[in-house]
């Protein structure tokens, strides 16, 4: 069976409140984006990587694998106007029969073990899903100043790896885009495939806000203590 990981990295930095795009953004000396592609190149299945970079940051990435030696093999393609684009033009270079995981570049600490993990379950169930149940109580708004409480029991709060048999994703993506399209997995169900859902990790965390760098480091340190 072939193997790929579609590496999605298409955010700017405004929630980080900085210039410099998220996956672009230092984490114990070394971008962001090189430690989620040193995690896939770790599998034991071997995926072929495919990067997706808006074509405005593909120079500055290429510079960065000069200044800090990057040599892990990746093909680098065009991101799109959405995710949605994105993802679409990556399963465009995929032929023939495969499973492929989409991941977010800024997801920088996914382990192998749920990397390996999740491409054995699309390959016997056709999808896995990773997901963590929430800890905080959840409320729903209703309105202004409004809101009604709900059973967390009954929520997963949705990560990546989102992988998939190749042919299942490729027919889902030839829907036109809807707003409603938040994730590949939203995609795929909206095409009326069931989704499977497996145990995600807590310390798979997305770097979004300045916050999460501050964690993401602790977690780094912990791992290789």
């Amino acid at each position: 069976m072939k193997y790929y990981a579609i590496i999605v990295a298409g955010g700017s930095g405004n929630r980080m409140q900085n210039s410099v795009p998220k996956q672009f953004l230092l984490l114990d000396g070394i971008p962001v984006l090189m430690h989620t592609l040193r995690a896939f190149c770790r599998s034991a299945l071997n995926p072929e990587i495919l990067l997706v970079l808006h074509p405005s940051q593909q120079a500055y990435w290429a510079e960065l694998c000069k200044t800090y030696h990057f040599t892990l093999l990746h093909q680098v393609i065009n991101g799109g106007e959405q995710r949605f684009h994105s993802v679409e033009n990556a399963l465009l270079t995929i032929s023939g029969e495969g499973i492929v995981a989409i991941h977010d570049a800024v997801r920088p600490l996914v382990s192998t073990q749920l990397i390996d993990k999740s491409f054995l379950i699309a390959e016997e169930k056709g999808n896995c899903v990773a997901g963590t149940t929430p800890t905080d109580s959840i409320r729903k708004l209703t309105g202004p100043d409004k809101s009604v409480a709900f059973n967390r029991k009954e929520f997963i709060l949705v990560q990546t790896p989102q992988t998939f048999n190749v042919n299942i994703i490729k027919n889902a993506y030839k829907q036109s885009y809807r707003d409603e399209f938040t994730d590949d997995a939203s995609v795929v169900e909206f095409s009326g495939i069931e989704i499977h859902m497996i145990a995600g990790e807590r310390e798979n965390i997305k770097i979004t806000y300045p916050e999460d760098l501050e964690i993401a480091t602790i977690f780094l340190n912990k791992k290789s203590s």
